[in-house]
């Protein structure tokens, strides 16, 4: 036997590393150990970066901080299953830090992590590329990311899995996914709806819940809700609401069944299984505020189609509604109120909610919560539109109060339903007095400085439909509401813009609040809006013309035209032509100005000043309202001239400078009968009371120097009165009015203007009528530019014409008075032509005449004849 040999070991090759085993403690290393080529390190250092990873945020943050998110991107598309699968699993649980998310996106790794969903990775790869997914998916860039890069699809397909994880993470990001409107939109394409339905079957609540959810969502889309429908899903959902086990899940089955209840289709369906009424009964017994208030919200979005609102009547949900508004829940008191609202638009829903529900509504408007209050009103503003009974009933519960109060809540949607509300009480009589007489316009002043314009909308509608009585319109101007109202006419809203006129409309029903609107503006704005095709509105255009129908002043200034329906009325002034955007002064502030070389301000006015002159010993028999008695319509002219005298100085007074003066006579025979009457009366019985006489006289014109002159604050300033025209009023109603035919009282009143302004002119001796004298001796006597126009003897066209339609208008005769160039003016007239009578068949159009009150007095010229231009223009 031969000996043994020892056999050499053979030493290894250079070129290879020893194997070397290394305990590391610190995370950067490992973060440096990502970088390695060998796989079996990378596999190790992700693994003990994953435990890291998992021990809290902070240590997110550090791996954050080391740089190593950079690196384990790389790793997700690595070759190897197992570095690939660590890496993913990493990634599940960094990226529910907000700073990593913002990292990856910049990173751009939605593809790899997407890809890592492919049905060949692994069951653990799945569950982490989802739960990466599903953190990403709270951010809208991300969502974006996902969705471009066709992460939807293989998340729906991970629905199927049976591993839970994977389940709730796929269905929490299609949640996610589904709220934005591009992505539910394709999302039918990719028939979800049987994957979502099965999960409600899950053992495991919270996904059942995100199931819930997400069909919360994608249901709002009508090919969804089809979807649904198809699949059995309502049979699916009724069934978990009538498994009490599932309580926690009904107020989100409420939310989808809410969805579905919009198509007319589910509804037959459901009340076909008799799921209408379990419905409606399960919200009525159910002890869960939060299921009862979802199961109003059901009924809301359901009512807003009229064939639902048919079916629910049907079965009697107005009861339920009713008994759900005296919830202890302030949110199902909301959700029920919001519901009777949708249900307002079925009559018959309306009619049972005057007998039941509009009590209750009422008192929810006294609730602490605004948001209560806020639906509650809108509920009565349903309720009480185009329906007065139920106006009726909201003002018969007390209701008055509480929505005036609701005025000044800090919500603009309770406002605007309160406004609502009082709107529609408003239009009947009865309750609109109610109404005013709890200040309201105080409490709508507010509401119109709001800068909602749905408040400012609905105030004013409140305010157009309770100013239609003078004491209302008054109460408004004290309350400082006409400033507001004014600024509204300025808003860009064609809403706001369009109810404010209307309001100024009403509000300028009488004279004093025209003025007043006038004063602030709202004419100058209204013109400025009119004058904008796109701004005006037909409310704006009749805004303006009632502005200037009540303020005749101002019409007459600014378009030189006064229509027969333009009634002048005491307190009516011709100040002249204005030009647009000129103020005109008040009649009060025109008077207490000094004369001056302007053109004298024409008054209209029959009513007589604060202070009346003293009655006459010899005449007693009949008073006509201007302080002073007429005997008879014979001796009217013979003591015209006496009395002129005797009560000259109220003129005066009226204008703040009492001065007694002498009148000119009207007319030459005048003068010669005033002379010898005083000279026959003058000497025994004038000498015996003359100097008793001119005591009181001088009394008199004190006390009224006192009150009127000198313009004393305490007292209520009057116009000057106008005795003269007084007269001619009386005189005119005594032997004109009795004429029966229209034509004769035209001629006979245009004859009697001529008489008492100069009488007849030539039109050759035009220009030797000194009118020009006699005025500026008037405005001298006066003391001020305000002329009554009972006072001038000598008058031309625009002083006659101006006479002819205030007497034409006293005694009924229609007639409209036009301003032309150069002191032109004249009166028109509408006459049927008795010629043309039966020969059309029907009444013939009237025909339209101007008056002559200069040349020929009483003659009727027809319009754009040669001789109507003659008598209009030079």
């Amino acid at each position: 036997m031969g000996k043994k040999i020892k056999k050499e070991t053979e030493s290894p090759p250079k070129d290879v590393f020893d194997p070397l085993t290394i305990e590391s403690k610190k995370a950067a290393t490992v973060v440096l150990m990502l970088n390695s080529p060998e796989e079996e390190i990378l596999a190790k250092a992700c693994e003990a970066i994953y435990r890291f990873a998992l021990k809290g945020e902070e240590n997110k943050a550090t791996l954050l901080e080391l740089g190593a998110v950079e690196p384990l991107t790389k790793l997700l598309t690595h070759e190897d299953k197992t570095v690939r699968r660590n890496a993913t699993m990493i990634f599940g649980i960094l990226s529910s830090n907000n700073d990593v998310k913002k990292l990856l996106r910049e990173l751009d790794v939605m593809n790899s992590v997407i890809a890592l969903l492919a049905p060949e990775e692994e069951v653990v790869i799945h569950e982490f590329a989802s739960l990466c997914l599903a953190n990403m998916s709270v951010e809208y860039t991300s969502k974006v990311q996902i969705f471009e890069h066709g992460g939807l699809e293989p998340l729906i397909r991970l629905l199927s899995s049976p591993d839970p994880d994977m389940k709730k993470n796929s269905i929490e990001c299609i949640y996610n996914l589904v709220q934005d409107f591009q992505c539910r939109a394709t999302f039918p394409e990719l028939n979800a709806i049987p994957s979502i339905l099965e999960l409600l079957k899950s053992e495991y609540p919270v996904i059942q819940l995100l199931a819930l959810k997400t069909l919360g969502i994608i249901t709002n889309d009508k090919e969804s809700r089809a979807m649904l429908r198809d699949n059995q899903g309502i049979d699916h959902l009724i069934k978990i609401l009538e498994t009490k086990e599932l309580n926690d899940l009904h107020i989100e089955v409420l939310s989808v069944v809410a969805n579905c209840l919009e198509d007319m289709d589910t509804v037959v369906l459901i009340q076909q299984t008799g799921g209408l009424k379990k419905l409606l009964t399960f919200a009525e017994n159910s002890t869960i505020p939060d299921i009862q208030k979802n199961a109003a919200k059901a009924i809301t979005v359901a009512a807003y189609n009229p064939e639902n609102r048919k079916l629910f009547h049907e079965q009697e949900v107005e009861k339920c509604l009713v008994a759900l508004l005296s919830s202890e829940s302030d949110g199902t008191k909301i959700a029920a109120s919001q519901a009777i609202s949708a249900m307002c638009e079925n009559s018959g829903s309306k009619d049972f909610f005057n007998h039941q529900g509009i009590p209750q509504l009422i008192q929810l408007l006294k609730s602490d919560n605004e948001e209560v209050r806020e639906a509650a009103a809108l509920a009565l503003a349903n309720l009480t539109t185009c329906n007065p009974a139920n106006a009726n009933a909201a003002a018969e519960a007390d209701g008055i109060d509480p929505l005036i109060s609701i005025l000044s809540s800090k919500r603009d949607g309770a406002i605007a339903n309160a406004a609502t509300v009082l709107t529609n009480m408003a239009m009947q009589e009865a309750l609109r007095v109610n109404i005013q007489n709890h200040d309201v316009m105080r409490a709508l002043i507010s509401p119109l400085r709001s800068t909602n314009t749905g408040v400012q909308s609905k105030a004013v509608l409140t305010i157009a439909a309770t100013a239609c009585d003078a004491e209302a319109r008054t109460e408004l101007r004290n309350a400082g509401g006409l400033e507001p109202l004014i600024e509204l006419l300025h808003s860009k809203d064609d809403e706001v813009r369009r109810n404010a006129s209307w309001a100024v409309m009403v509000c300028a029903s009488d004279e004093l609040t025209a003025t007043e609107l006038c004063k602030f503006g709202a004419l100058d704005i209204l013109e400025e809006v009119n004058l904008s095709v796109s701004r005006k509105n037909k409310f704006s255009e009749a805004a303006y013309n009632k502005l200037l129908n009540n303020h005749l002043p101002l019409k007459y200034s600014q378009t030189g035209y006064l229509s027969s329906s333009n009634i002048i009325s005491d307190g009516f002034y011709d100040y002249g032509r204005i030009n647009p955007g000129t103020k005109l002064l008040p009649l009060k502030d025109l008077c207490l100005q000094e004369p001056s070389d302007l053109r004298a301000v024409l008054l209209v006015n029959s009513k007589s000043s604060d202070v009346s002159p003293l009655p006459s010993t010899e005449d007693k028999s009949s008073d006509v309202g201007c302080g002073r008695s007429i005997s008879s319509s014979s001796s009217l002219r013979r003591t015209s001239k006496e009395k002129t005298r005797k009560y000259s100085y109220h003129f005066s007074a009226g204008f703040g400078s009492p001065t007694e003066e002498k009148s000119e006579p009207s007319s030459g025979r005048n003068t010669a009968l005033s002379k010898s009457a005083t000279k026959e009366k003058g000497s025994r019985k004038v000498r015996g009371k003359k100097e008793e006489e001119k005591v009181k006289e001088e009394e008199e014109v004190t006390t009224v120097s006192k009150n009127i002159g000198e313009g004393s604050p305490d007292k209520e300033w009057y116009p000057p009165a106008d005795p003269d025209f007084c007269v001619y009023e009386y005189e005119v109603t005594k032997s004109i009015l009795p004429i029966t035919n229209i034509k004769e009282q035209i001629e006979a009143l245009a004859e009697y203007v001529a008489e008492k302004m100069g009488g007849t002119i030539p039109k050759e001796k035009l220009q030797d009528f000194s009118w020009e004298l006699h005025i500026s001796e008037l405005k001298f006597q006066l003391k001020s530019n305000v002329v009554p126009i009972g006072q001038i003897k000598k008058g031309i066209f625009y002083h006659r014409a101006l006479l002819f339609k205030a007497l034409a208008d006293k005694v009924g005769i229609g007639c409209s008075l036009v301003r032309g160039e150069y002191g032109r003016a004249w009166n028109e007239v509408k006459l049927m032509n008795e010629s043309l009578k039966g020969v059309t068949g029907g009444l013939p159009p009237p025909e339209v005449y101007i008056v002559d009150l200069m040349f020929q007095p009483g003659r009727l010229i027809k319009l754009r004849s040669r001789e109507a231009d003659l008598y209009r223009f030079l």
